[in-house]
């Protein structure tokens, strides 16, 4: 019987996918794993007990990710599960740029008594023109699940579409329209470009990542669109851009007190995933994830540790080890295993940095001795033995 804890209401739809071997708990000290959303964890204490935390949601800021790895806990995210949702969202930011829909609607709101209004919006519906999106270049930086969609939504819309990742997956690519010009570096993008869109995750190499040298590269009145992470952009820098018109418009679906009122900011209050699908697939997905380590030991998508299946336990015993990567780990856990005469059918290992999973299919009982010695071998941090 497992236990699991929600820190945040998560869907049922995906709730429903835990079947009677799994108990709802409201004390997270006792659960093998929780489930959230945008709940902070850095202050929680984690019990011996916490086998994973599965976040509804892309994100993991709010999560200690390398103090779970330390405890052998792994974390996992939902990659690409509320892609759609955001991708909706920025098409919506570019038209929102392009044209000044919200101008407008507020003139209305404040004529609403006007008896002449219908007259009047003849008048001074000029004051809020703007332009198309088609003939328009748009750069995508960051072709991932979201970049993707994104660079696609925009080719059928007919803008000429710049794609930009070095580290684009043979999955995105072949998912990515082979209209889109591959712009060999960023720079190239900002050069060219009209609209300036972001889809990177927030790592010490692409935190300011926009900035007033980068902006400088930029055409004048180029429109720029973060959907992915606040910290991407460099907030002072922007407020500056939008003062002196080089940036014509700034898209953000993360409010801070820098930018927020100032002319030429859109600001959206982090709606990027605020759908019900968005919310659905995610607990789905964060669920099946769940499921799968805690019955299998397999890891798929996870930001701490290294991604690893094996498929469906068989008959036997499967034993995890989560471990630093350091030398002779695996001659060590297979030389204990052959003392006590357990034959190894199936074995992967899988490193990510300084951590590494091992799982190991053995033909017959673990005994808690076999795994008291696994365990104190010097690196380990959890054993988990699934009958």
């Amino acid at each position: 019987m497992y236990k699991y804890n929600c820190l945040n209401p998560i869907a049922e739809v995906g709730l429903e996918r835990f079947n009677e071997n799994y108990v709802r708990t409201e004390d997270a000290g006792e659960a093998d794993a929780i489930l959230v959303r945008s709940a902070a964890m850095h202050e929680m204490d984690f019990s011996s007990n916490l086998k994973l935390i599965a976040r509804a949601g892309a994100g993991v800021n709010n999560i200690p990710l390398d103090k779970c790895a330390e405890k052998g806990i792994v974390v996992f995210n939902t990659p690409g599960a509320n892609a759609n949702g955001v991708k909706e969202l920025v098409i919506a930011g570019m038209l929102l740029a392009a044209r000044d829909i919200i101008g407008g609607i507020n003139w209305v709101w404040e004529n609403e008594e006007d008896g002449n209004i219908a007259k009047m919006t003849e008048k001074k519906k000029k004051a809020f023109a703007g332009t198309e999106l088609e003939g328009k270049k748009l750069g995508v930086i960051g072709l991932g699940a979201i970049g993707v969609l994104v660079a696609n939504a925009a080719t059928h819309l007919g803008m000429e579409v710049y794609g930009y990742d070095p580290y684009v997956s043979v999955d995105a690519a072949w998912k990515l329209s082979r209209s889109i010009h591959h712009a060999k570096t960023v720079d190239e993008l900002y050069k060219e470009c009209d609209y300036i869109t972001i889809h990177v995750p927030a790592l010490e190499d692409t935190k300011g990542m926009i900035n007033k040298d980068t902006i400088g590269l930029m055409k004048k009145d180029v429109v720029i669109l973060n959907f992915a992470r606040d910290l991407l952009v460099n907030s002072e820098d922007m407020v500056d851009a939008l003062v002196s018109g080089n940036v014509k418009c700034y898209v953000t679906d993360f409010p801070t007190p820098e930018v927020t009122g100032v002319k030429g900011a859109i600001v959206i209050p982090h709606l990027g995933a605020s759908t019900e699908e968005s919310e659905d697939n995610c607990a789905k997905m964060a669920v099946k994830e769940t499921i799968d380590y805690l019955e299998n030991g397999n890891i798929t998508h996870s930001v701490n540790y290294p991604d690893c299946d094996m498929g469906q336990k068989g008959e036997g015993s499967r034993i995890t080890i989560l471990h630093h990567n350091i030398p002779n780990m695996l001659g060590q856990f297979t030389a204990l295993l052959a003392k006590e005469k357990l034959n190894i059918s199936l074995m992967a290992n899988k490193s990510k940095k300084e951590y590494a999973y091992t799982m190991i299919d053995v033909d017959g009982d673990v005994s808690q001795a076999v795994k008291d010695e696994l365990s104190s071998i010097e690196g380990v941090l959890k054993i988990r033995v699934i009958v």
